[in-house]
């Protein structure tokens, strides 16, 4: 199903909702820009009543086993600002969310001074310190966040989809065996080693699109795909987000704050995990980047590869362990390549 068909099928679900919810004729609807999945956001705006976000699944849905509404509820005991759910329509596969406005993190940031920036980034950090700390206590319930997790084979898969996604499809590189035999050797040590580590609860997609500034605090959306993994994964998200870039000042505070707020002892262990997790999280993304680009045909997604590689180029340049991975990758991607 291409993109037309998919908006024609969303847009006769939203208008069998506005149906049944018996709105008027001339309730408006807006179309969002979505994210990665395959899931449709439409703004709702009756005449005399509030506006409402529908998230449209392209099938029927089941309340009971449906990841987000289960990772919503847990959210909100942890506690953490999250939209409130209205209502379902199982059968349309909608759910009607709290209008949280159009302010993401990235839009604030962008009009704000340092000073808030910094207040909002903090406020994010301590955001996934709740996480951590509240899913502590909520661990043996069965919600479906604590059944998933980033283990090796989750893990080995992302690393493997930014070789198919990014290099082959979108860079169109044709990866020589012994390359790609290189590449395999780096990516099941990294996979290893991520694996290895401690897990907590992690929303799993932490960046500033999926905070939203709302009377006055940030909230969390997006969550739906929320699993058990490294404790440096939502940091890495945040801090190595590839739609905005922070001070590097910036960034090692945020990280001192995470560490008092947690209680880390081993700062220097804490820093490797972080790099690590970092490297892995910018492949997944630019592998996200190029599936959504040459498959989806979502060519907004390409304004964010450059500072993701950026991001890559460092870590891998500046980092002994990594050589041979770097090595490799800069005989496919000249952008890794100092000029």
């Amino acid at each position: 199903m291409n993109n037309s068909q998919e908006l024609a099928k969303t847009e006769d679900r939203v208008a069998r909702w506005i149906k049944q919810a018996n709105f008027s004729s001339d309730t408006k609807v807006e179309f969002l820009a979505g994210d990665a999945s395959d899931r449709r956001f439409a703004r709702v705006i009756p005449p005399k009543s509030r506006t409402s976000i529908l998230v449209v699944h392209n099938h029927s849905i089941d309340p009971t086993q449906l990841p987000m509404l289960q990772v919503t509820e847990l959210f909100r005991k942890l506690p953490v600002n999250v939209p409130t759910i209205h209502s379902i329509t199982p059968e349309l596969g909608i759910v009607v969310l709290e209008d949280l406005g159009d302010t993401t993190l990235e839009s604030a940031v962008s009009k704000s001074t340092n000073e808030q920036r910094t207040s909002y980034y903090q406020e994010a950090v301590n955001i996934i310190g709740s996480i951590q700390r509240g899913s502590r206590h909520s661990s043996k319930t069965e919600n479906i966040a604590f059944s998933v997790a980033f283990d090796f084979d989750k893990l080995l898969f992302e690393l493997n989809f930014f070789v198919r996604h990014f290099l082959v499809d979108h860079l169109g590189c044709r990866v020589p065996r012994k390359t790609q035999e290189h590449l395999d050797t780096e990516f099941r040590k990294l996979a290893s080693e991520m694996s290895k580590e401690p897990r907590v609860l992690c929303h799993r997609d932490f960046h500033s699109r999926n905070l939203m500034v709302h009377k006055g605090r940030l909230y969390v959306i997006d969550l739906q795909d929320a699993r058990m993994g490294p404790d440096t994964y939502d940091l890495a998200s945040l801090l190595r987000d590839s739609y905005m870039e922070l001070p590097t000042e910036e960034v090692e505070q945020l990280l001192g704050l995470y560490s008092q707020l947690m209680n880390v002892s081993d700062t220097t262990a804490f820093r490797e995990r972080f790099i690590r997790t970092s490297l892995q999280r910018n492949l997944k993304a630019l592998g996200t980047f190029g599936y959504q680009i040459a498959v989806k045909g979502k060519t907004r997604y390409l304004e964010a590869i450059p500072l993701t590689l950026k991001y890559l180029q460092k870590t891998l340049s500046g980092e002994p362990r990594y050589q041979c991975l770097y090595k490799t990758l800069s005989t496919l991607v000249p952008e890794l390549t100092p000029s």
